[in-house]
Protein backbone atom coordinates (compact mmCIF):
# COMPACT_ATOMS: atom_id res chain seq x y z
CA UNK A 1 0.00 0.00 0.00
CA UNK A 2 1.21 3.51 -0.85
CA UNK A 3 1.08 5.72 2.23
CA UNK A 4 0.05 9.22 1.16
CA UNK A 5 -0.81 12.48 2.84
CA UNK A 6 -4.27 13.97 2.40
CA UNK A 7 -4.11 17.76 2.36
CA UNK A 8 -6.63 20.29 1.12
CA UNK A 9 -8.83 17.58 -0.37
CA UNK A 10 -5.97 16.07 -2.41
CA UNK A 11 -3.80 12.99 -2.01
CA UNK A 12 -0.09 13.80 -2.03
CA UNK A 13 2.98 11.60 -2.26
CA UNK A 14 5.54 13.50 -0.19
CA UNK A 15 9.15 13.75 -1.28
CA UNK A 16 11.07 12.50 1.76
CA UNK A 17 14.55 11.23 2.48
CA UNK A 18 13.40 8.44 4.79
CA UNK A 19 10.61 5.88 4.94
CA UNK A 20 9.58 3.63 7.85
CA UNK A 21 8.87 -0.04 7.12
CA UNK A 22 5.44 -1.23 8.30
CA UNK A 23 5.62 -5.00 8.92
CA UNK A 24 2.76 -7.29 9.84
CA UNK A 25 3.63 -8.13 13.48
CA UNK A 26 2.52 -11.74 13.02
CA UNK A 27 4.32 -12.52 9.76
CA UNK A 28 7.05 -9.84 9.55
CA UNK A 29 5.94 -9.15 5.97
CA UNK A 30 6.48 -5.48 5.07
CA UNK A 31 3.09 -4.21 3.95
CA UNK A 32 3.82 -0.50 3.46
CA UNK A 33 6.40 2.22 4.05
CA UNK A 34 5.52 5.36 5.98
CA UNK A 35 6.97 8.58 4.55
CA UNK A 36 8.77 10.41 7.35
CA UNK A 37 7.55 13.92 6.67
CA UNK A 38 8.59 17.11 8.43
CA UNK A 39 7.71 20.76 9.02
CA UNK A 40 7.10 21.52 5.35
CA UNK A 41 4.26 19.00 5.10
CA UNK A 42 2.80 20.10 8.45
CA UNK A 43 2.88 23.71 7.32
CA UNK A 44 1.04 22.81 4.13
CA UNK A 45 -1.67 20.93 6.02
CA UNK A 46 -2.05 23.73 8.57
CA UNK A 47 -2.43 26.32 5.82
CA UNK A 48 -5.00 24.18 4.01
CA UNK A 49 -6.96 23.70 7.24
CA UNK A 50 -6.77 27.41 8.04
CA UNK A 51 -7.99 28.33 4.56
CA UNK A 52 -10.98 26.00 4.94
CA UNK A 53 -11.82 27.30 8.41
CA UNK A 54 -13.88 30.46 7.64
CA UNK A 55 -16.37 28.73 5.35
CA UNK A 56 -16.60 25.62 7.53
CA UNK A 57 -17.22 27.70 10.64
CA UNK A 58 -20.05 29.57 8.89
CA UNK A 59 -21.64 26.29 7.78
CA UNK A 60 -24.65 25.73 10.06
CA UNK A 61 -24.01 23.02 12.62
CA UNK A 62 -26.99 20.99 11.43
CA UNK A 63 -25.36 20.91 7.99
CA UNK A 64 -21.91 20.07 9.36
CA UNK A 65 -23.19 16.95 11.05
CA UNK A 66 -24.69 15.67 7.80
CA UNK A 67 -21.14 14.87 6.69
CA UNK A 68 -20.71 12.84 9.88
CA UNK A 69 -23.95 10.97 9.25
CA UNK A 70 -22.60 9.99 5.82
CA UNK A 71 -19.21 9.04 7.31
CA UNK A 72 -20.93 6.87 9.92
CA UNK A 73 -22.65 4.83 7.22
CA UNK A 74 -19.43 4.47 5.24
CA UNK A 75 -17.55 3.28 8.33
CA UNK A 76 -20.24 0.68 8.96
CA UNK A 77 -20.20 -0.48 5.35
CA UNK A 78 -16.41 -0.85 5.39
CA UNK A 79 -16.14 -2.32 8.88
CA UNK A 80 -14.65 -5.62 7.71
CA UNK A 81 -11.90 -4.03 5.60
CA UNK A 82 -11.01 -1.60 8.38
CA UNK A 83 -10.93 -4.39 10.97
CA UNK A 84 -8.72 -6.63 8.85
CA UNK A 85 -6.35 -3.74 8.22
CA UNK A 86 -6.05 -3.03 11.96
CA UNK A 87 -5.31 -6.71 12.61
CA UNK A 88 -2.63 -6.80 9.93
CA UNK A 89 -0.80 -3.66 11.02
CA UNK A 90 -1.42 -3.64 14.81
CA UNK A 91 -1.50 -7.39 15.52
CA UNK A 92 -4.92 -7.63 17.20
CA UNK A 93 -7.44 -10.36 16.70
CA UNK A 94 -10.15 -9.62 14.17
CA UNK A 95 -12.80 -9.37 16.89
CA UNK A 96 -10.68 -6.89 18.86
CA UNK A 97 -10.18 -4.80 15.73
CA UNK A 98 -13.88 -4.87 14.95
CA UNK A 99 -14.73 -3.81 18.51
CA UNK A 100 -12.30 -0.91 18.16
CA UNK A 101 -14.04 0.39 15.06
CA UNK A 102 -17.47 -0.02 16.66
CA UNK A 103 -16.27 2.35 19.40
CA UNK A 104 -15.03 4.77 16.73
CA UNK A 105 -18.46 4.74 15.09
CA UNK A 106 -20.11 5.39 18.47
CA UNK A 107 -18.12 8.61 18.77
CA UNK A 108 -19.29 9.73 15.33
CA UNK A 109 -22.87 9.05 16.43
CA UNK A 110 -22.51 11.13 19.58
CA UNK A 111 -20.92 14.00 17.64
CA UNK A 112 -23.90 13.96 15.29
CA UNK A 113 -25.83 15.41 18.23
CA UNK A 114 -23.75 18.59 18.13
CA UNK A 115 -26.74 20.87 17.35
CA UNK A 116 -27.84 20.09 20.92
CA UNK A 117 -24.41 19.65 22.52
CA UNK A 118 -22.90 23.03 21.63
CA UNK A 119 -25.84 25.24 22.50
CA UNK A 120 -25.02 28.30 24.60
CA UNK A 121 -26.85 29.97 27.49
CA UNK A 122 -28.98 33.11 27.81
CA UNK A 123 -30.07 35.10 30.86
CA UNK A 124 -32.57 37.91 30.26
CA UNK A 125 -32.67 41.10 32.31
CA UNK A 126 -29.46 40.72 34.27
CA UNK A 127 -30.16 44.41 34.78
CA UNK A 128 -33.18 46.40 33.49
CA UNK A 129 -33.20 46.04 29.69
CA UNK A 130 -29.88 44.16 29.56
CA UNK A 131 -29.49 40.53 28.46
CA UNK A 132 -26.41 38.32 28.68
CA UNK A 133 -25.55 35.25 26.64
CA UNK A 134 -22.74 32.74 26.29
CA UNK A 135 -21.94 31.45 22.80
CA UNK A 136 -19.69 28.57 21.78
CA UNK A 137 -17.44 29.15 18.80
CA UNK A 138 -14.78 26.91 17.23
CA UNK A 139 -11.16 27.13 18.34
CA UNK A 140 -9.59 26.92 14.88
CA UNK A 141 -7.22 24.38 13.34
CA UNK A 142 -6.84 21.31 15.61
CA UNK A 143 -4.64 18.22 15.40
CA UNK A 144 -4.45 14.68 16.78
CA UNK A 145 -1.19 12.84 17.37
CA UNK A 146 -2.39 9.22 17.51
CA UNK A 147 -0.76 6.08 18.96
CA UNK A 148 -0.17 2.67 17.39
CA UNK A 149 -2.39 0.57 19.65
CA UNK A 150 -5.79 1.85 18.47
CA UNK A 151 -5.20 3.22 14.96
CA UNK A 152 -8.91 3.37 14.14
CA UNK A 153 -10.59 4.35 17.39
CA UNK A 154 -8.47 6.98 19.09
CA UNK A 155 -8.57 9.60 16.29
CA UNK A 156 -12.37 9.36 16.61
CA UNK A 157 -12.24 10.34 20.28
CA UNK A 158 -11.55 13.80 18.87
CA UNK A 159 -12.05 14.30 15.12
CA UNK A 160 -15.87 14.09 14.86
CA UNK A 161 -16.40 16.46 17.80
CA UNK A 162 -13.87 18.95 16.47
CA UNK A 163 -15.32 19.19 12.97
CA UNK A 164 -18.92 19.18 14.23
CA UNK A 165 -18.00 22.18 16.41
CA UNK A 166 -16.76 24.01 13.31
CA UNK A 167 -13.02 23.39 13.56
CA UNK A 168 -10.79 22.01 10.83
CA UNK A 169 -8.52 19.08 11.53
CA UNK A 170 -5.16 17.36 10.98
CA UNK A 171 -4.51 13.72 11.90
CA UNK A 172 -0.98 12.40 12.45
CA UNK A 173 -1.19 8.59 12.80
CA UNK A 174 1.60 6.55 14.30
CA UNK A 175 4.25 5.78 11.72
CA UNK A 176 3.97 2.14 12.87
CA UNK A 177 0.32 1.81 11.77
CA UNK A 178 -0.47 4.23 8.92
CA UNK A 179 -2.71 1.98 6.85
CA UNK A 180 -5.97 2.27 8.79
CA UNK A 181 -6.08 6.05 8.44
CA UNK A 182 -5.45 5.71 4.72
CA UNK A 183 -8.74 3.82 4.47
CA UNK A 184 -10.53 6.19 6.86
CA UNK A 185 -9.46 9.24 4.86
CA UNK A 186 -10.77 7.63 1.68
CA UNK A 187 -14.12 7.43 3.46
CA UNK A 188 -13.81 11.03 4.66
CA UNK A 189 -13.24 12.01 1.03
CA UNK A 190 -16.21 9.90 -0.07
CA UNK A 191 -18.42 11.50 2.59
CA UNK A 192 -17.87 14.82 0.80
CA UNK A 193 -16.19 16.93 3.48
CA UNK A 194 -15.06 20.23 1.94
CA UNK A 195 -11.39 20.42 0.96
CA UNK A 196 -9.13 21.23 3.90
CA UNK A 197 -11.62 20.40 6.66
CA UNK A 198 -9.91 17.05 7.42
CA UNK A 199 -6.24 16.46 6.60
CA UNK A 200 -3.68 13.70 7.10
CA UNK A 201 0.10 14.00 7.53
CA UNK A 202 2.37 11.00 8.09
CA UNK A 203 5.68 10.88 9.89
CA UNK A 204 7.48 10.63 13.21
CA UNK A 205 8.92 13.03 15.78
CA UNK A 206 9.77 15.85 13.32
CA UNK A 207 6.07 15.99 12.36
CA UNK A 208 5.05 15.93 16.03
CA UNK A 209 7.37 18.82 16.87
CA UNK A 210 6.18 20.78 13.85
CA UNK A 211 2.56 20.34 14.99
CA UNK A 212 3.49 21.52 18.48
CA UNK A 213 5.18 24.63 17.08
CA UNK A 214 2.96 25.53 14.09
CA UNK A 215 1.21 28.79 15.04
CA UNK A 216 -1.90 28.08 12.94
CA UNK A 217 -2.68 24.95 14.99
CA UNK A 218 -4.59 26.01 18.11
CA UNK A 219 -5.45 22.71 19.88
CA UNK A 220 -3.72 19.33 20.12
CA UNK A 221 -4.79 15.92 21.40
CA UNK A 222 -2.46 13.01 22.14
CA UNK A 223 -2.48 9.47 23.53
CA UNK A 224 0.74 7.67 24.40
CA UNK A 225 3.36 7.23 27.10
CA UNK A 226 3.53 9.54 30.11
CA UNK A 227 7.01 10.69 29.18
CA UNK A 228 5.84 11.79 25.73
CA UNK A 229 2.56 13.22 27.05
CA UNK A 230 4.47 15.40 29.51
CA UNK A 231 6.79 16.58 26.72
CA UNK A 232 3.92 17.40 24.35
CA UNK A 233 1.91 19.15 27.04
CA UNK A 234 4.82 21.37 28.04
CA UNK A 235 5.93 22.31 24.54
CA UNK A 236 2.45 22.88 23.12
CA UNK A 237 1.27 24.86 26.17
CA UNK A 238 4.38 27.02 25.96
CA UNK A 239 3.25 27.87 22.43
CA UNK A 240 -0.18 28.93 23.71
CA UNK A 241 -2.09 25.87 22.49
CA UNK A 242 -4.87 23.91 24.13
CA UNK A 243 -3.69 20.40 24.98
CA UNK A 244 -5.15 17.15 26.21
CA UNK A 245 -2.48 14.49 26.54
CA UNK A 246 -3.36 10.99 27.72
CA UNK A 247 -0.36 9.28 29.29
CA UNK A 248 0.58 5.84 30.53
CA UNK A 249 -0.90 3.55 33.16
CA UNK A 250 -0.26 0.73 35.60
CA UNK A 251 -3.85 -0.33 36.14
CA UNK A 252 -4.59 -2.32 39.31
CA UNK A 253 -7.49 -4.64 40.05
CA UNK A 254 -8.44 -5.67 43.58
CA UNK A 255 -9.80 -9.20 44.05
CA UNK A 256 -11.77 -9.53 47.30
CA UNK A 257 -12.51 -12.94 48.85
CA UNK A 258 -16.24 -12.61 48.17
CA UNK A 259 -15.75 -12.10 44.42
CA UNK A 260 -17.19 -14.51 41.88
CA UNK A 261 -13.80 -16.06 41.12
CA UNK A 262 -14.78 -17.66 37.83
CA UNK A 263 -16.14 -14.39 36.49
CA UNK A 264 -13.24 -12.36 37.91
CA UNK A 265 -10.66 -14.69 36.36
CA UNK A 266 -12.22 -14.58 32.90
CA UNK A 267 -12.65 -10.80 32.90
CA UNK A 268 -9.20 -10.06 34.33
CA UNK A 269 -7.58 -12.41 31.80
CA UNK A 270 -9.39 -10.65 28.96
CA UNK A 271 -8.28 -7.28 30.33
CA UNK A 272 -4.65 -8.21 30.96
CA UNK A 273 -4.08 -10.23 27.78
CA UNK A 274 -6.59 -8.71 25.33
CA UNK A 275 -4.89 -6.73 22.56
CA UNK A 276 -1.69 -8.41 23.85
CA UNK A 277 -1.84 -6.05 26.84
CA UNK A 278 -1.22 -3.07 24.56
CA UNK A 279 -3.97 -0.75 25.73
CA UNK A 280 -4.00 2.00 28.30
CA UNK A 281 -6.87 0.35 30.22
CA UNK A 282 -5.31 -3.12 30.44
CA UNK A 283 -5.09 -4.56 33.95
CA UNK A 284 -1.40 -4.98 34.73
CA UNK A 285 -1.43 -5.63 38.49
CA UNK A 286 -3.86 -7.84 40.45
CA UNK A 287 -4.06 -7.28 44.20
CA UNK A 288 -5.50 -10.31 45.97
CA UNK A 289 -7.00 -9.73 49.40
CA UNK A 290 -6.85 -12.33 52.21
CA UNK A 291 -8.31 -15.71 51.12
CA UNK A 292 -8.61 -14.66 47.47
CA UNK A 293 -4.91 -15.26 47.01
CA UNK A 294 -4.78 -19.02 46.43
CA UNK A 295 -7.94 -19.46 44.39
CA UNK A 296 -7.44 -16.50 42.07
CA UNK A 297 -3.72 -17.13 41.58
CA UNK A 298 -4.33 -20.72 40.46
CA UNK A 299 -7.22 -19.80 38.18
CA UNK A 300 -5.49 -16.84 36.48
CA UNK A 301 -2.39 -18.95 35.84
CA UNK A 302 -4.56 -21.59 34.15
CA UNK A 303 -6.24 -18.89 32.05
CA UNK A 304 -2.86 -17.51 30.97
CA UNK A 305 -1.49 -20.93 30.00
CA UNK A 306 -4.58 -21.84 27.98
CA UNK A 307 -4.96 -18.60 26.02
CA UNK A 308 -4.64 -19.29 22.29
CA UNK A 309 -1.94 -17.10 20.71
CA UNK A 310 -1.45 -16.61 16.99
CA UNK A 311 -2.24 -14.55 13.89
CA UNK A 312 -5.33 -12.47 14.60
CA UNK A 313 -7.13 -13.43 11.38
CA UNK A 314 -6.90 -17.17 12.10
CA UNK A 315 -10.03 -18.72 13.68
CA UNK A 316 -9.90 -19.45 17.40
CA UNK A 317 -7.01 -17.11 18.15
CA UNK A 318 -7.52 -15.15 21.39
CA UNK A 319 -4.36 -13.03 21.40
CA UNK A 320 -2.07 -11.74 18.69
CA UNK A 321 1.54 -10.50 18.68
CA UNK A 322 2.88 -7.31 20.18
CA UNK A 323 3.53 -4.49 17.74
CA UNK A 324 7.21 -5.12 16.95
CA UNK A 325 10.32 -7.12 17.75
CA UNK A 326 11.61 -4.12 19.68
CA UNK A 327 8.50 -4.24 21.89
CA UNK A 328 8.90 -8.00 22.33
CA UNK A 329 12.50 -7.52 23.47
CA UNK A 330 11.54 -4.72 25.87
CA UNK A 331 8.69 -6.74 27.41
CA UNK A 332 10.86 -9.83 27.84
CA UNK A 333 13.61 -7.72 29.41
CA UNK A 334 11.13 -6.34 31.97
CA UNK A 335 9.89 -9.86 32.78
CA UNK A 336 13.50 -10.80 33.44
CA UNK A 337 13.98 -7.76 35.65
CA UNK A 338 10.92 -8.76 37.66
CA UNK A 339 12.40 -12.22 38.21
CA UNK A 340 15.75 -10.79 39.25
CA UNK A 341 13.97 -8.46 41.68
CA UNK A 342 12.39 -11.44 43.43
CA UNK A 343 9.15 -12.23 41.62
CA UNK A 344 8.25 -15.78 40.69
CA UNK A 345 7.28 -16.51 37.07
CA UNK A 346 4.81 -19.42 37.21
CA UNK A 347 3.68 -18.65 33.64
CA UNK A 348 6.52 -17.43 31.43
CA UNK A 349 5.65 -16.10 27.97
CA UNK A 350 9.17 -15.32 26.86
CA UNK A 351 10.68 -16.97 23.80
CA UNK A 352 7.30 -17.65 22.20
CA UNK A 353 7.41 -19.21 18.73
CA UNK A 354 4.10 -19.73 16.90
CA UNK A 355 4.05 -22.47 14.29
CA UNK A 356 3.71 -20.97 10.84
CA UNK A 357 4.54 -17.49 12.15
CA UNK A 358 8.05 -18.02 13.44
CA UNK A 359 9.13 -14.49 12.51
CA UNK A 360 6.28 -12.84 14.40
CA UNK A 361 6.75 -10.68 17.49
CA UNK A 362 4.86 -12.92 19.91
CA UNK A 363 4.96 -12.87 23.70
CA UNK A 364 2.68 -15.35 25.42
CA UNK A 365 0.67 -14.37 28.53
CA UNK A 366 2.93 -14.06 31.55
CA UNK A 367 2.26 -14.08 35.31
CA UNK A 368 4.62 -12.56 37.88
CA UNK A 369 3.72 -13.47 41.47
CA UNK A 370 4.85 -11.77 44.68
CA UNK A 371 6.01 -8.81 42.64
CA UNK A 372 8.16 -6.47 44.80
CA UNK A 373 6.39 -3.12 44.98
CA UNK A 374 9.51 -0.99 44.87
CA UNK A 375 10.99 -2.71 41.84
CA UNK A 376 11.19 -1.57 38.24
CA UNK A 377 8.78 -4.23 36.99
CA UNK A 378 6.10 -3.06 39.44
CA UNK A 379 6.55 0.64 38.61
CA UNK A 380 6.94 0.44 34.84
CA UNK A 381 4.13 0.30 32.32
CA UNK A 382 5.17 -2.91 30.56
CA UNK A 383 2.53 -2.54 27.81
CA UNK A 384 2.42 -6.21 27.04
CA UNK A 385 0.58 -9.40 28.15
CA UNK A 386 2.11 -9.42 31.63
CA UNK A 387 0.11 -9.53 34.87
CA UNK A 388 1.75 -8.98 38.24
CA UNK A 389 0.19 -10.47 41.39
CA UNK A 390 0.50 -8.83 44.80
CA UNK A 391 -1.11 -9.98 48.04
CA UNK A 392 -2.46 -7.88 50.94
CA UNK A 393 -4.48 -8.65 54.06
CA UNK A 394 -7.47 -6.31 53.76
CA UNK A 395 -9.21 -3.75 51.58
CA UNK A 396 -7.60 -0.84 53.46
CA UNK A 397 -4.15 -2.05 52.44
CA UNK A 398 -5.37 -2.66 48.90
CA UNK A 399 -6.73 0.87 48.47
CA UNK A 400 -3.59 2.34 50.01
CA UNK A 401 -1.48 0.33 47.56
CA UNK A 402 -3.56 1.48 44.59
CA UNK A 403 -3.32 5.13 45.63
CA UNK A 404 0.43 4.94 46.18
CA UNK A 405 1.06 4.66 42.44
CA UNK A 406 1.96 7.59 40.22
CA UNK A 407 -0.61 6.67 37.55
CA UNK A 408 -4.38 7.13 37.76
CA UNK A 409 -5.91 5.89 34.55
CA UNK A 410 -8.07 2.96 35.70
CA UNK A 411 -8.65 0.83 38.79
CA UNK A 412 -11.10 -2.04 39.26
CA UNK A 413 -12.48 -4.18 42.06
CA UNK A 414 -14.19 -7.57 42.03
CA UNK A 415 -16.56 -8.15 44.92
CA UNK A 416 -20.14 -9.06 45.83
CA UNK A 417 -20.20 -6.41 48.57
CA UNK A 418 -21.95 -3.15 47.76
CA UNK A 419 -20.29 -1.51 50.76
CA UNK A 420 -16.80 -2.48 49.57
CA UNK A 421 -17.59 -1.38 46.03
CA UNK A 422 -18.88 1.99 47.19
CA UNK A 423 -15.82 2.55 49.37
CA UNK A 424 -13.56 1.62 46.46
CA UNK A 425 -15.15 4.00 43.98
CA UNK A 426 -15.17 6.79 46.56
CA UNK A 427 -11.57 6.49 47.79
CA UNK A 428 -9.52 5.22 44.86
CA UNK A 429 -7.52 7.87 42.97
CA UNK A 430 -8.17 7.02 39.32
CA UNK A 431 -10.22 8.56 36.55
CA UNK A 432 -11.91 5.39 35.27
CA UNK A 433 -13.34 2.97 37.83
CA UNK A 434 -14.53 -0.59 37.22
CA UNK A 435 -16.82 -2.50 39.58
CA UNK A 436 -16.72 -6.15 38.48
CA UNK A 437 -15.46 -4.73 35.17
CA UNK A 438 -11.98 -5.40 33.77
CA UNK A 439 -11.81 -2.64 31.16
CA UNK A 440 -13.72 0.41 32.38
CA UNK A 441 -13.78 2.04 28.95
CA UNK A 442 -16.30 4.91 28.97
CA UNK A 443 -18.99 5.02 26.34
CA UNK A 444 -18.66 7.81 23.79
CA UNK A 445 -21.11 10.05 25.68
CA UNK A 446 -18.85 10.00 28.80
CA UNK A 447 -15.34 11.49 29.03
CA UNK A 448 -12.36 9.15 28.83
CA UNK A 449 -10.94 10.23 32.14
CA UNK A 450 -7.48 9.90 33.66
CA UNK A 451 -5.75 11.29 36.75
CA UNK A 452 -2.24 11.96 38.04
CA UNK A 453 0.55 10.99 35.61
CA UNK A 454 -1.97 9.37 33.26
CA UNK A 455 -3.30 12.70 31.96
CA UNK A 456 -2.11 16.24 31.24
CA UNK A 457 -4.74 18.86 30.57
CA UNK A 458 -8.21 19.86 31.76
CA UNK A 459 -10.83 18.50 29.36
CA UNK A 460 -10.76 14.84 28.35
CA UNK A 461 -11.71 13.12 25.11
CA UNK A 462 -15.29 12.17 24.16
CA UNK A 463 -18.69 13.49 25.18
CA UNK A 464 -19.27 16.96 26.57
CA UNK A 465 -15.60 17.30 27.55
CA UNK A 466 -14.78 17.17 23.84
CA UNK A 467 -17.33 19.91 23.15
CA UNK A 468 -15.73 22.06 25.85
CA UNK A 469 -12.25 21.44 24.49
CA UNK A 470 -13.06 22.16 20.86
CA UNK A 471 -15.04 25.35 21.50
CA UNK A 472 -14.21 28.67 23.09
CA UNK A 473 -16.79 30.63 25.00
CA UNK A 474 -17.83 34.14 24.07
CA UNK A 475 -19.96 36.13 26.50
CA UNK A 476 -22.16 38.89 25.06
CA UNK A 477 -23.84 41.56 27.19
CA UNK A 478 -26.30 43.70 25.22
CA UNK A 479 -28.78 46.52 25.72
CA UNK A 480 -31.34 47.78 23.22
CA UNK A 481 -32.99 50.94 24.64
CA UNK A 482 -36.54 51.45 23.46
CA UNK A 483 -35.79 55.00 22.28
CA UNK A 484 -33.49 53.60 19.61
CA UNK A 485 -36.17 51.19 18.40
CA UNK A 486 -38.72 53.99 18.00
CA UNK A 487 -36.53 55.65 15.38
CA UNK A 488 -37.58 52.88 13.03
Amino acid sequence: MDILNYVGGKWEKPEVAENWDVPNPATAEVMARTPMCGPIEVDGAARAAAAAMPAWRRTPVQERVQFLFRLRELLKQNLEDLSRTITNEAGKTYEESKAEMVRAIENVEVACGMPMLMKGEVAEDIAPGIDEMMLRQPVGVCATIAPFNFPGMIPFWYLPYAVACGNTYIVKPSEKVPMTMQLVMRLVEQAGFPAGVVNLVNGGKPVVDAILDQPLIRAITFVGSTQTARYLYGRAAANGKRVQAQGGAKNPVIILPDADMEMATKIVADSAFGCAGQRCLAVSMAVTVADARTTFSEMICDAAVNRVVGYGLDPGVQMGPVISMASKERIERLIGIGAVEGASVPVDGRGAVIKGYERGSFVRPTILTDLPLGGEAARTEIFGPVLGLIHVSNIEEAIELVNSGTYGNQASVFTSSGEAARRFRNEVEAGNIGINIGVAAPMAFFPFSGWKDSFYGDMHGQGTDAVEFFTQKKVVVERWPAVWSRKF
